[in-house]
């Protein structure tokens, strides 16, 4: 089959396309026909090295996809040929990605596609590792409460967009950074209430604008560096904070002072490690029962890419610009 790979660590330049032996399914996986996956920032950071959990050279990345079961393995009940699927299921360990005409993969990671889904295929591979990133922060660890007042950093950003519309279906109030008018609307068309332009205000300004100086009791940052200094300065006495981007060190005077809780979200443990594997079949429903109800839609950008061109796609959401997810097809 053919695929993109990298066979040294380095820039968007390193991709190359590359003949590989096509995979089978061992027992209680299945093989897919690729038909889409979408670009997260992990898969920026194990191509330049910086993160070194990817497959072994040549590595074949990318963890979301979508695509029609082309094979049963052994011991499979729940899906059959010609299903329709989706889930984050490699690119990371011993796991190959979706970068390839075809992928195995273990069948608790996956979810069917089923006619009360209104989202295309192709469009459900944006969705599965941000969704169950932001709902693992949000609902199983940070315990989003109905009614609190929540700020989600970067709202219009691959796992911010989804958080804002897992926040309001808690029944939070939400309050969103953004860096411009447009992304401003995008954020209040998900469901956000409360707007900040952090480049213009700055955090104890809008503490005191929205929250008459007290802080926010969850805050959900999906940025790292220096924002969770931020996102310490802006949360309330006794807050929450959930990170998904913590490789930074920081001074946690201030988090002391006031006692406040921070949970980190690494979404690619069950794959790396095997821990929580029996769990995945309960997310990947509230994905499901989400888009059957209409419940979350991706916010994808404007720009999509094929798989030929993931160089591209990597130039994309490194620039900054991207809104949203970025969806590459076969």
């Amino acid at each position: 089959m053919k695929a993109m790979v990298i066979e040294e660590f380095g820039g968007p330049d390193v991709f190359v396309e590359r003949d590989v032996p096509t995979p089978e399914p061992a027992e209680g996986q299945v093989r897919i026909r690729v038909v889409a996956s979408s670009v997260n920032p992990l898969e920026t950071k194990i191509r330049s090295g910086l993160v070194k959990t990817g497959p072994a050279m040549p590595a074949i990345l990318n963890g979301d996809v979508a695509g029609v079961v082309d094979k049963v393995g052994p011991g499979v009940v729940s899906l059959a040929e010609g299903d329709e699927v989706f889930g984050c299921a490699g690119g990371v360990g011993q796991w190959q990605g979706a970068l390839a005409d075809y992928m195995v993969a273990d069948v608790r990671l996956l979810a069917k596609r089923t006619p009360a889904m209104a989202l295309p295929l192709e469009e459900c591979a944006t969705l599965p590792l941000v969704y169950l990133t932001a709902w693992s922060a949000l609902v199983d660890r940070a315990g989003i409460q109905a009614g609190e007042h929540v700020l989600i950093h970067a709202g219009t950003g691959g796992v911010g967009h989804v958080a804002i519309q897992i926040a309001k279906a808690r029944g939070a109030r939400v309050a969103t950074t953004v860096s411009s008018e447009d992304k401003a609307r995008l954020a209040r068309d998900l469901g956000a209430d409360d707007i900040i332009f952090y480049r213009e205000e700055s955090v104890e300004d809008y503490k005191q604008r929205l929250t008459d100086g007290r802080g926010f009791s969850l805050v959900f940052d999906t940025v790292g560096g220096q924002n969770i200094d931020r996102s310490i300065e802006g949360a309330a006495i006794n807050g929450r904070i959930c990170s998904i981007n913590t490789r930074s060190t920081h001074d946690l005077t201030l988090m002391h002072a006031k006692s406040l809780t921070l949970h980190v979200t690494f979404r690619s443990l069950a794959l790396l490690h095997g821990i929580g594997m029996e769990d995945q079949p309960r997310l990947m429903k509230v994905l499901s029962d989400a888009l059957e109800q209409g419940g979350v839609r991706p916010l994808i950008d404007g720009q999509r890419f094929a798989f030929t061109e993931i160089g591209e796609a990597h130039r994309r959401i490194e620039s900054g610009e991207a809104v949203g997810k970025i969806l590459l097809t076969r």
